[in-house]
């Protein structure tokens, strides 16, 4: 049997090297390629330390776990303890993601549970199912790419979710409680009281509003088309709020005073004394997690909680 320990060794370097690259990209640190490539360097070395005398230590826990402080600092240096401490979790993390997603690949489309040859279950007991090199090299980017979109996935999930809030809103009968997004791209406002304006999606809890509004809700065209406008329940808290949106200038949104707005954000209770809110029927997200649009500007007042 013919070892090419040139090519392993070159290998390993490679996935050292996209192991601490992918590493510092979870970190949102700028590392320099030297220093990613140094760090690889310093982590494929154990290989060619298994084909020398001291071969019985590359196989050593302390022996690992010195090559992995070495590797991380290499490549991010040392500022602080807890950053030294969190760039080697982080790099552990990486690489056990990354080796469980190339063997439960692995596993999934070439190991057989149940074989005709008993034989093959002695080899597996004895040295493991060998994955290939050329498996490796082909699903290694693979589960790369996976990776980083599931994290990125989760990280927009957790941005997301930090800026949600309770939204409870009471108009004359009507009074509901959504789900909330902050939303800072959303500037609307009165031009007149320069209330801010929030958006909340009805899609079937419109109990106890008005039947005619809720038609103007579903229609809110019914306004621009009409020569004159019918008088409706809720005629007196009527805005018309203009905006823009992309492809459209002139657009026209109906909005309402509401009798109070409470929005409550983990341990605070903001009370909006000034603001609108504007019914729609369309649905808001798509997996419908908030139902409300909120104007950040109605949660800069003190809350009340931490007034009292």
């Amino acid at each position: 049997m013919t070892l090419y320990l040139d090519v392993i060794w070159l290998l390993n370097w490679l996935f050292d090297c996209l192991l601490l690259y992918w590493t510092a990209i979870i970190l949102k640190r700028r590392v320099a390629l030297w220093r990613v490539c140094a760090g690889g360097l310093i982590g494929s070395l154990i290989i060619v330390l298994a084909f020398t005398p001291f071969y019985a230590r590359a196989d050593q826990f302390y022996m690992k776990i010195a090559f992995s402080l070495f590797m991380v600092l290499a490549t991010f240096g040392f500022i602080r303890f807890n950053l030294f401490l969190k760039s080697l979790a982080t790099l552990y993390f990486v690489t056990f993601l990354s080796g469980g997603i190339l063997l439960g690949l692995h596993y999934l489309f070439e190991y057989q549970i149940v074989s005709k040859n008993p034989g093959q279950y002695a080899g597996i007991n004895r040295f493991g199912d060998p994955v290939s090199w050329i498996f490796v090299m082909v699903g290694f980017p693979l589960a790369w790419q996976f990776s980083k979109r599931t994290l990125e996935g989760m990280e927009m999930a957790k941005l997301t979710h930090e800026q949600l809030v309770s939204v409870t809103v009471k108009v004359s009968e009507f009074e509901g409680t959504f789900q909330g997004l902050v939303d800072s791209g959303n500037q609307l406002y009165d031009p007149i009281t320069r209330s801010p304006v929030m958006i909340i999606s009805l899609s079937g809890d419109e109990a106890g509003i008005p039947s005619d509004m809720v038609e103007l809700f579903k229609n809110p065209d019914i306004l621009v088309r009409q020569e004159e406008q019918p008088e409706y329940t809720w005629t007196g808290r009527m805005r018309v709020i203009p905006y823009k949106v992309v492809g459209h200038e002139h657009q026209l949104l109906t909005a309402i005073k509401p009798d109070f707005i409470k929005i409550s954000q983990g341990e605070n209770e903001y009370q909006v004394k000034q603001g609108l809110v504007s019914f729609t029927f369309q649905q808001l997200s798509a997996d419908n997690s908030y139902q409300s649009i909120v104007h950040p500007k109605m949660l800069t007042g003190i809350p009340v909680k931490n007034a009292s």
